[in-house]
């Protein structure tokens, strides 16, 4: 079976839609499926290599459209490859929208996974709410099958009318890469990952930086390893020291992907406390947490918060609560027990879950079914 996944970016460039891509394709992969991805080419990356079994193709783009890639080369590149089915995500209209049209050209179905809603701000807001009301319409109603992380997903306005064909199939996390390793754990210290732009303020890190403020107060020596780049590092780095808590605040930048694991030990805690439903997806990384057997904060409109509740792994709080961030934030630290108990907890469930393998066969089935 040959499969074509189009995502906009792809490793080492990591965020969530990245990893999701790059997990089932080298899980596919080992299940016999013959994999490409074709996405643009970001700085320091090859054009073309084959990495873990995937082959990866990456095309050069001329700019950048609501953090989406234009790459010029797409549709003829898609055009003359050989698949069977084209895999794309959603929110990332370019690489989506020319999937759809040259899978209907050549007549292969298509799958989308719909990992958020497209929503943006400003001027930009006008362009997302036309698209939604355009090409993602006509995008949803070619997909052979529309795949959603969370059952919660199908409550979206655009997805109301497709609920027949809609399955759930939840994102996943590598536990052999995201393994516990306490030795490198460190007193009191906060971890944050994202890329700090204007397109992922939703993650959050104002109203954690104010929580540190505040948590200061009863512990001195608390530490928030922020990772991620983007360019409002610098308007994040003003406000810690703007709030009195610069020394409190490490801001380490891009993370190689091989060093992550390290980060996620060295915390005690794990933070998302993401503040926008519609841009919101899964959470992938409360995942990768809970593998390296962290606690986890964060906020009830991300995927994941419903399992986080119920399995006790970590505190879920309402969006933009500095007064319930910070209680979370002390009860966790101040507290250890509770909080390695959560941690162990929330390693089992994971494992039980959440591993890629069991993903990768889930969306194999989905291919099975529609080819």
């Amino acid at each position: 079976m040959k499969i074509i996944q189009t995502p906009v970016r792809f490793y080492p460039f990591i965020g969530g839609v990245e990893s999701y891509v790059y997990y089932i394709s080298r899980e596919l992969a080992k299940l016999d499926c013959n994999v490409k991805v074709i996405c643009a080419n970001e700085p320091n990356s090859i054009y073309e290599e084959t990495y873990n079994g995937i082959k990866i193709k990456r095309l050069h783009y001329i700019t950048k459209v609501a953090n989406t890639n234009i790459t010029p080369a797409l549709p003829t590149t898609l055009l003359k490859e050989d698949y069977d089915i084209i895999h794309t995500h959603i929110p990332t209209p370019w690489s989506a929208d020319w999937s759809n049209i040259i899978s209907t050209i050549k007549n292969k179905p298509l799958i989308l996974t719909y990992h958020n809603n497209i929503i943006a701000t400003g001027k930009e807001d006008k362009i997302a709410q036309f698209y939604n009301n355009t090409a993602l319409k006509l995008l949803l109603k070619k997909a052979k099958k529309i795949i959603i992380t969370q059952d919660n997903y199908i409550n979206s306005p655009h997805l109301q009318k497709y609920k027949q064909k809609t399955i759930t199939i939840p994102n996943g996390v590598d536990t052999e890469k995201f393994k516990p390793q306490k030795e490198k754990t460190q007193k009191n210290t906060i971890f944050f990952l994202s890329v700090l732009d204007k397109y992922h303020k939703y993650k959050g890190l104002d109203y954690l930086l104010n929580a540190i403020k505040e948590t200061k107060k009863t512990i001195p020596d608390v530490k928030l390893i922020i990772g991620g780049k983007g360019e409002l590092t610098q308007y994040y780095k003003d406000k810690a020291k703007k709030l009195g808590i610069k020394e409190n605040t490490d801001f380490i930048g891009f993370i190689p992907e091989e060093k992550i694991t390290d980060y996620y030990n060295m915390a005690e805690i794990f933070i998302l406390p993401s503040i926008s439903k519609e841009q919101e997806g899964f959470g992938i990384v409360l995942l990768e947490a809970q593998s390296c057997q962290k606690p986890v904060i964060t906020t009830n409109i991300v995927g994941i918060a419903q399992d986080i509740q119920k399995e006790e792994t970590g505190i879920v709080i309402k969006p933009k609560d500095t007064k319930a961030l910070t209680q979370a934030i002390k009860e966790l630290l101040l507290n250890k027990e509770k909080a390695e108990e959560m941690g162990k907890k929330g390693r089992q469930i994971v494992k039980k879950h959440y591993e890629w393998k069991k993903i990768a066969e889930q969306i194999k089935e989905v291919y099975e079914e529609i080819i």
